[in-house]
């Protein structure tokens, strides 16, 4: 399959994105300069992480208005496989293509660590390579990370079995002190209705490779490329 990361002025993890995906998975993988306007012909997308354009305003806001954009959202819309992660996560919300919006941690600080989070779904093209309530070891390192949706929004968010991961203890325990940034719900990722585009803040890109001590991102990776072969 057919990759292309976008790249933003501030983007920092693009190259990570890269690297993981021609290096660990030899994947064919494109760069996508903010200013370009067509995909091109591609199968999957990622919006990396990093601070596009400063992150002023707030994370995402004006990298939404880049060109390419609007060639993600009609690719999105059309069934497109897209992946944002992080400040990625944060455009895609401001786009439209995901619901909700991610606020200041609520320590007011950036965070850097890894964080366990909890898998919800198994089923989807994003996660069918865990095992039901696996819990994954990703890095995390934002500022903006706190997901936010309006209770009447979250619930049907819920119902609809959107949350695809969650903040927890190691041993899966989903509780407030075992979240890292004040998200609602301990949200720490989200599928659209149709299933085709994942929004996460944890950075599975920065875990594929043995040599720096775990492997647990390569699940997400894995799970999109088999959805490709199996279909």
């Amino acid at each position: 399959m057919n990759w292309g990361v976008v790249v933003f002025p501030g983007s920092n993890c693009d190259d990570d994105a890269h690297d993981a995906l021609a290096r660990i998975f030899g994947q064919p993988v494109r760069m996508i300069w903010h200013r370009e306007t067509s995909l091109g012909d591609l199968d999957a997308i990622l919006l990396p992480g990093g601070f596009s354009y400063g992150d002023y305003l707030r994370g995402g806001a004006i990298a939404r208005f880049s060109p390419v954009m609007e060639d993600v959202v009609r690719f999105a819309r059309d069934g497109g496989v897209v992946i944002g992660i992080c400040n990625g996560f944060q455009i895609l919300t401001e786009a439209g293509l995901l619901p909700g919006a991610l606020l200041r941690n609520r320590s007011l600080r950036f965070i850097c660590r890894d964080q366990p989070v909890r898998v919800e779904r198994h089923d989807t093209r994003f996660t069918n390579a865990c095992d039901p309530g696996r819990v994954l070891h990703i890095p995390i390192a934002h500022n903006e990370g706190a997901y936010y949706l309006p209770g009447d929004q979250l619930a049907r968010l819920e119902d609809r079995g959107a949350v695809v991961l969650r903040y927890c203890a190691p041993d899966g325990t989903v509780s407030g002190e075992h979240n890292p940034n004040g998200s609602v719900n301990n949200i720490a990722g989200i599928v659209n209705e149709a299933g085709n585009v994942l929004g996460m803040m944890p950075h599975p890109e920065r875990c594929c490779d043995a040599a720096i001590g775990h492997t647990d991102g390569r699940l997400i990776f894995e799970s999109v490329i088999s959805s490709f072969v199996a279909a």
